[in-house]
């Protein structure tokens, strides 16, 4: 019988009772999928899976979208990048060092990423946690009037890190080859952005890959991002999750900034990811705009 706790103060949710190397009832996965939508971010301990049976629960939540960074991808099935630090005769096996500042998963693309699914395979004895910022708290936070004042703002995007371009750093976005840049698009997306599930309102990756506000100059946008960004990663929005071997966490894009902790470079640990993206299909209906914490 699937069973939650919550994980923290306001958003997360801890599942238990679910073995998710088998395909869930119809039933099962939309209390699931409720309780992801509801929390922000869930977790389920202690899985067994194959890169076939996490692909396919991963895809249960919407598309999927390989990650621009193709030498990482699975060879089982592209949609899965493989985040690690482990080398294999000197050469790297996976994209090590990822997102290592609070981020939003794929905002530097047209359409915006859902979810994001990982499965923990290697844990490190210190360090490999994941930092979870609440941006619907962020937003309700705002004062009327800054709320008011971005209303109506588009804020530029494109891959990277505004606050570390140095390509050699272990802080800046992982880095890309000229043909994987040259993929890259420059879009736009509201600073404030309404959840198309929830209805909720969101401060929309303030922090990451926004580098300009439409309309606006340059040095005047770089502080309000930051401004927001500083204000949204506040102590009291952040939730701090350790992995243990076997979890599966799924977060939701929309409501969460994020960002990875190093590790020692020597500290083997290794994830499986899947980023889904929003369905062009509307959700059938809204959910209610709290989160209890409970079943």
């Amino acid at each position: 019988m699937l069973r939650s706790k919550p994980l923290c103060d306001g958003f997360g949710t801890e599942v238990s009772g679910v073995d998710l190397s088998r395909r869930l009832t119809a039933a099962a996965f939309a209390e699931l999928e409720r309780l992801f939508f509801a929390a922000q971010l869930l977790v389920v301990r202690g899985q067994a899976l194959t890169p076939e049976t996490f692909a396919a629960f991963a895809r249960r939540f919407g598309p999927a979208q390989p990650h621009v960074i193709d030498q990482f991808h699975h060879p089982a099935d592209p949609d899965i990048l493989i985040l690690s630090n482990v080398r294999r005769d000197g050469q790297p096996t996976g994209l090590a060092d990822a997102g290592s500042y609070f981020h939003t998963d794929y905002s530097y693309l047209d359409v915006p990423a859902r979810a994001t699914t990982l499965y923990s395979i290697e844990v490190p004895h210190a360090g490999g946690d994941t930092l979870f910022a609440n941006q619907y708290a962020a937003y309700d936070d705002l004062p009327q009037a800054m709320k008011d004042r971005i209303a109506p703002l588009m804020a530029v995007h494109h891959y990277g890190n505004r606050n570390d371009q140095d390509e050699a750093s272990r802080t800046a976005a992982s880095q890309l080859s000229a043909e994987q840049k040259a993929r890259m698009p420059v879009i736009t997306h509201p600073v404030v952005r309404t959840h198309p599930v929830t209805a909720r309102k969101a401060l929309y990756a303030v922090s990451g890959s926004s580098f300009g506000i439409v309309g606006m100059p340059d040095d005047e946008a770089r502080a309000l991002l930051d401004e927001l960004a500083l204000h949204a990663t506040q102590a009291k929005y952040v939730y701090r999750l350790q992995y243990g071997i076997g979890d599966v966490v799924v977060w939701d894009n929309a409501s969460l900034l994020h960002s990875a902790t190093l590790t020692a470079p020597d500290d083997p640990r290794t994830l499986w990811r899947i980023t889904i993206l929003e369905p062009t299909v509307p959700a059938a209906a809204v959910l209610a705009p709290t989160y209890a914490g409970t079943m």
